[in-house]
């Protein structure tokens, strides 16, 4: 069958634990950002927050974006790695069970976690394991469900190991040359930092839709502002979004740029609502919608995972974003 979206992404197993700034300083990690973790780490400082546990599911930002798709009411098929694990047969379960198809190989080593710690102020750190997704290869990409999709859509987080690049690489030359359409989400800062020249050679070769925070954005175009990011990310692919929290987005799309509001919202846990905007935005230009509808999709799904725990939502009633 067709899909709307075929995702990319590491296959990670989420836990999520509620953590105060003192507790955050003490497992030694800047506050705000990704950090890949090995085994060892990892497990140390789950026995440091795990009275704090709030939440654990299947996860990762593309699955997120994926079941996002889904459960606006497309059709969306996942990649990745996953171990002969536990973790791996509840991953594999809860796609199929929310309507997406999973694409997962399964090889010899643990399934990838990810600790999201979250602070009062909603900001979340990510200590990432990736476990087996890093050993994502070429034949893992089925490219007869890729050939008949709509989009690609790859996440800056696959760029990590020669192997995950020579997937990600023929992933979208293959869509290229069977005119799917490819998405790009830039991640993180520390993705971008770490991989700011192939990101850049990326977009300007295969990529027709790029998805970035400011931050993200500007570091990548070396802009002053959100606007000029916008406008420089523009110049390289067909569409430009550019998210800026709690002061709405931007999507620059042949030379204009539309400015989409926020909806109100009463921040919880930020953890996820990037992934939930692509989500809305692919959504709608999949499904006939014009960029601006598109956009305030995305706004109105972000909001939404950002009013509770967790990066994903059980439902969502599109009315809630007018007309």
């Amino acid at each position: 069958m067709p899909f709307d979206v075929f995702g990319m992404c590491n296959a990670l197993y989420d836990i999520q634990a509620e953590i105060d700034e003192g507790l955050l300083e003490e497992v030694g990690f800047a506050k705000g950002g990704m950090f890949l973790i090995d085994e060892e780490r990892q497990r140390d400082i789950v026995a440091h927050v795990y009275t704090h546990i709030v939440h654990s599911e299947a996860g990762g930002s593309g699955a997120n974006t994926m079941l996002g798709i889904g459960l606006l009411g497309g059709s969306a098929c996942y990649t990745s790695r996953v171990g002969p694990d536990d973790h791996g047969r509840l991953y594999h379960e809860s796609l199929a069970s929310k309507g997406v198809r999973p694409n997962l190989a399964i090889g010899s080593g643990d399934t990838g976690i990810s600790l999201i710690l979250i602070t009062p102020d909603a900001e979340r750190t990510m200590l990432t394991f990736l476990g087996e997704a890093r050993a994502l290869t070429r034949d893992d990409v089925d490219l007869e469900s890729l050939r008949q999709s709509r989009y690609l859509y790859v996440t800056g987080y696959l760029w990590d190991t020669d192997n995950q690049k020579e997937a990600v690489s023929l992933a979208m030359t293959e869509a290229n040359r069977a005119g799917v359409k490819v998405a790009l989400s830039l991640s993180d800062p520390f993705c971008v930092g770490r991989h700011k020249d192939d990101f850049l050679a990326l977009i300007q070769r295969h990529v027709d839709v790029v998805f970035g925070n400011e931050d993200e954005a500007m570091a990548l175009t070396d802009a002053g502002s959100a606007t000029e990011a916008a406008a420089r990310l523009g110049e390289w692919s067909e569409i430009a979004a550019v998210t800026m929290s709690e002061r709405g987005s931007l999507i620059r799309h042949a030379g204009t740029t539309t400015e989409i509001p926020a909806f109100p919202a009463e921040a919880v846990d930020a953890t996820g609502a990037g992934d939930m905007y692509a989500a809305g935005l692919l959504y709608g230009l999949t499904n006939g919608s014009d960029l601006e509808r598109a956009g305030r999709i995305g706004a109105y799904g972000a909001s939404l995972v950002v009013s509770k725990l967790g990066p994903r939502l059980e439902s969502i009633d599109l009315s809630g974003i007018g007309h």
